[in-house]
């Protein structure tokens, strides 16, 4: 028993310090939220230096780890947390979108020469109508069936894709093209061709960092535009979905609309770094999409705190970073991992930095996550029950 309260204390004080950090940060004038996001940004392009890659990583390569797997794992928990955390549709095949936006600058890269921009947004195109052929038969389901659908469909890519000689087969495609290089470039005047020594549009085969820079821009974009949509009257209609979808459709959401809106928005999310990350990699096979990617980007959203953007980038920066750390542990590395995530998860279920939203839907017993946590009570609510006997 005092070890419970214990616990119960120190979630207690974990809590009461995210609420004043959010409120400090609701009161926060204008003007220096804004100071805080370009020292974000600038924070995020001096990330490759040596110095910090020499603790971050002292196994592998930094800047390259920074790509992928941190990057790419950022992007991609962004887009599903569109439509996990905000909308509270569990969705276990995401890794589908990625691998279609990947084959799209594979294919069309290759067999008809495209450019690189060119084909970022035909494979956005062919991501968000491939979120919409999954979604319009499936989303009519809830739960649990929702999941088992969705996860068919990312096995249903895969093996589509190493059974089709046409795209590659198990081979898989070779000889992407990358992105066009420039040569020089000067804004008003000033040479911004490089930064630090590196040249950020010289995009080949061995230096990864300005393939990191044209993520940190994507993500960028991508986070400014989900936002917005928070923020708007999209992103209040996918709460009320999420908190009880039948109330939602009585009081006159369109349900199956805002449903398949979250599914293409998350869908070109997805497709679009899938784009980038195959333009780097230069080559790629059905093998680079299983589903335990889907899994850890999931993993990844749940743990940092489903619906809270800025809980989900560290989310998915702690799960795509714990393990390249520990590398030279060799097979303990992962043991380390499975117990943070498992320390994590008991010290703060809600996330590391939960919504105060899903810290109330955990409270009262839906798992944290509306509808999708189904009836599984949270930590509080279980103290109480125990109380009551």
């Amino acid at each position: 028993m005092n070890q419970k309260n214990s616990l119960a204390g120190i979630r207690h004080r974990l809590g009461q310090y995210g609420d004043n950090m959010h409120d400090r940060w609701l009161n926060t004038p204008g003007w220096q939220r804004w100071i805080l996001y370009v020292a974000l940004i600038i924070g995020a392009l001096l990330l490759p230096s040596e110095s910090i890659g020499g603790f971050m990583s002292p196994y592998t390569d930094w800047a390259s780890i920074l790509f992928f797997p941190i990057g790419t794992y950022v992007v991609l928990a962004i887009g599903l947390n569109v439509v996990v955390g905000q909308a509270g549709l569990l969705d276990l095949g995401f890794v589908a979108f990625y691998a279609v936006g990947g084959y799209a600058m594979a294919l069309i890269g290759t067999k008809l020469g495209w450019n690189f921009w060119l084909i970022l947004v035909v494979g956005i195109g062919i991501c968000a109508l491939s979120g919409i052929t999954l979604g319009g038969p499936t989303l009519r389901l809830r739960g649990d069936y929702l999941a088992i659908v969705t996860l068919g469909f990312g096995e249903i890519i895969r093996i589509t894709a190493r059974n089709t000689d046409a795209i590659g087969g198990p081979n898989g495609i070779r000889g992407i093209p990358h992105p066009p290089s420039i040569d020089e470039l000067n804004i008003f005047g000033v040479d911004v061709y490089e930064l630090l020594g590196v040249k950020i549009f010289k995009y080949g085969v061995l230096d990864p960092r300005p393939y990191y820079y044209l993520l940190v821009a994507l993500a960028v974009i991508v986070i400014i535009l989900v936002k917005r949509w928070e923020k708007s009257r999209v992103g209040r209609a996918w709460a009320a979905i999420r908190e009880d979808e039948d109330a939602a459709e009585v009081m006159g959401v369109p349900t199956f609309r805002f449903k398949m809106l979250a599914f293409a928005i998350g869908a070109s999310i997805g497709g679009a770094m899938g784009v980038l990350w195959a333009s780097k990699v230069i080559s790629l096979n059905p093998n680079d999409f299983q589903f335990l990617l889907s899994a850890t980007i999931l993993a990844a959203v749940v743990m940092g705190g489903a619906g809270n953007l800025p809980g989900v980038m560290l989310g998915a920066f702690v799960v795509a970073w714990l393990p390249e750390r520990f590398r030279g542990l060799q097979e303990y590395r992962m043991l380390i991992f499975g117990a943070v995530l498992v320390a994590l998860m008991i010290f703060r279920p809600e996330g590391l930095l939960p919504s105060r939203q899903r810290k109330a839907e955990l409270k009262e017993g839906t798992g944290g996550m509306g509808t999708l946590g189904a009836e599984v009570p949270g930590p509080e609510s279980r103290g109480e029950e125990v109380a009551s006997k």
